[in-house]
């Protein structure tokens, strides 16, 4: 089965933050995993195109499971291109993170590409949780 436009999904969301506070967020080993899941003291970042990053996520029942990945394109305060590595597939799951500044605001738009109508549900959903939470972490001011 080959992925087509009714297996991606796209989220907009305008961030009470300038564009160097969302990026720095996204790309701070420290600040990523305060907002993004990851037990403390996992998350590795090389945040250039072909660097590797890995976190361990906590869900919450308190399971571990660890990601790995590569940043497939990097252009800074505006694009970030975060491949996942997927047991079992050749090619990783690519998410695209496009950050459009106006001012303090910053609209982000994450768009992924499934390969299924189930994994489409289940990566828009964590998406979902990510962008409420980074929401939270920005509002709360404390990105230092």
């Amino acid at each position: 089965m080959s992925a087509t436009d009714d297996f991606s999904y796209t989220l907009t969301r305008t961030l009470d933050a300038p564009t160097g506070t969302v990026w720095q967020a996204w790309t701070t080993p420290d600040q990523y995993a305060r907002w993004a899941y990851a037990a403390p003291g996992s998350v590795e970042m090389d945040v250039r195109p072909g660097g590797a990053w890995k976190a361990t996520m906590v869900t919450p029942d308190g399971g571990r499971f660890p990601l790995t990945g590569s940043y497939l394109q990097v252009d800074e305060d505006r694009l970030l291109v975060v491949g996942m590595d997927v047991p079992g597939k050749p090619e990783p799951s690519a998410m695209t993170v496009e950050l459009d500044g106006d001012g303090p605001r910053t609209r982000i738009v994450i768009r992924q590409m499934c390969d299924t109508t189930e994994e489409r549900d289940m990566a828009e959903q964590g998406s979902t949780m990510l962008l409420d939470s980074l929401t939270a972490f920005l509002a709360e001011g404390t990105t230092d």
